[in-house]
């Protein structure tokens, strides 16, 4: 289930680039909200996001966060992950996928709604050519563009 949305929005882009209200252009992004069918192996329970909540709910919630700091998704999609992989995440198929979409999109920036180790988010930044950010990072951009307010 993928869904795409337009807007003009604009985080620090991987060159460095002003990311914000104040950036000349709003930053490109993707958003990717897993959803995880069974818990990747080692990992314990406190890490992982509670699915109480539904794919969509996360995905508007994804899509609002990213919105709070005025970036312009311009592609999102709810994505089932059956095998969470340790070094991505994702399987290999859909990162492909991906990269193919962060380049065809011109996008800048991928939000992961999930929490993703350094490891993870150094190999997707590698794979999609374009800065990554879990959950956590995201809350944290808001909480600093917020601040300088």
């Amino acid at each position: 289930m993928a869904r795409e949305k337009d807007a003009d929005r604009s985080v620090r882009g991987k060159q460095g680039h002003q990311l914000g209200p104040e950036a000349k252009d709003p930053t490109r992004a993707v958003v990717i909200v897993p959803v995880l069918t069974r818990q990747p192996r080692g990992e314990d329970d406190s890490n992982r996001p509670r699915l109480s909540r539904s794919a969509d709910a996360r995905h508007d919630e994804a899509v609002g966060l990213a919105s709070a700091i005025d970036l312009n998704p311009v592609h999102t999609a709810v994505v089932t992950v059956a095998d969470p992989r340790p070094a991505t995440l994702l399987g290999s198929g859909k990162v492909a996928e991906f990269a193919d979409i962060v380049k065809e999109r011109k996008a800048e920036l991928v939000i992961v709604d999930h929490p993703l180790t350094p490891v993870q988010q150094r190999n997707l930044e590698k794979e999609l050519n374009a800065k990554v950010l879990d959950r956590t990072g995201l809350i944290l951009e808001i909480f600093g563009e917020r601040a300088r307010t």
